[in-house]
C-alpha cells in the first residue's frame, strides 16, 4: 500500500526524476507553456506551483530556495519579477493542463501545461503558409526519357 507516498515515480530513479522536474520547471518559467506527457504535466504542476508560491513571498530566502531548485538566475528573476506578481491575489492553481492528443510514436497521451492567464501574455503562433501544389517532377523526367 502506498500510504503517504505522494508523487509519481515516472519509471525513473530519484536523481533522474529530480533533474527532470528541475528542467521542466525551468522550461515552463522560460517559455510559459510546455507540451509533455500527461503524467509529467501533472507532476510538474506540483513543482511549478511551489515555485510560484516562493515567488509570491518575494524575500531573499525564497529567492535562494527557488535558485537552489531551478539553477538559473535569469529564470528566478523572471519568476519573481514577472510571473509571481500576476498571481498576487490568487490562492493557488497557477497552472493549467490542457489535453492535447496522443504522441505519434507510442500513443502516449500528451498535454499542454501553461501558467493560467498565459494565453493573453504568450505570443500566438504564426499560421503557416500553405505551399502551392507542385507538379510531380518524376513524370517530366519519365516523359523526357521516353521521348529522347
Amino acid at each position: 500500500m502506498r500510504h503517504l507516498n505522494s508523487g509519481r515515480k515516472l519509471n525513473r530513479t530519484s536523481a533522474h526524476r529530480k533533474a527532470l522536474m528541475r528542467n521542466l520547471v525551468l522550461s515552463l518559467i522560460q517559455y510559459g507553456r510546455l507540451k509533455t506527457t500527461d503524467a509529467k504535466a501533472k507532476e510538474l504542476r506540483r513543482w511549478a506551483d511551489r515555485m510560484v508560491t516562493l515567488g509570491k513571498r518575494g524575500d531573499l530566502a525564497a529567492r535562494r530556495r527557488a535558485y537552489a531548485f531551478v539553477g538559473s538566475h535569469g529564470a528566478v528573476k523572471k519568476l519573481f519579477d514577472e510571473i509571481a506578481p500576476r498571481f498576487k491575489e490568487r490562492p493557488g492553481g497557477y497552472t493549467r493542463i490542457i489535453k492535447y492528443g496522443v504522441r505519434r510514436g507510442d500513443a502516449a497521451p500528451i498535454s499542454i501545461i501553461e501558467f493560467t492567464g498565459a494565453s493573453e501574455t504568450t505570443a500566438p503562433r504564426k499560421k503557416r503558409r500553405k505551399a502551392e501544389p507542385r507538379e510531380p517532377q518524376h513524370r517530366e523526367r519519365r516523359a523526357a526519357a521516353a521521348a529522347g
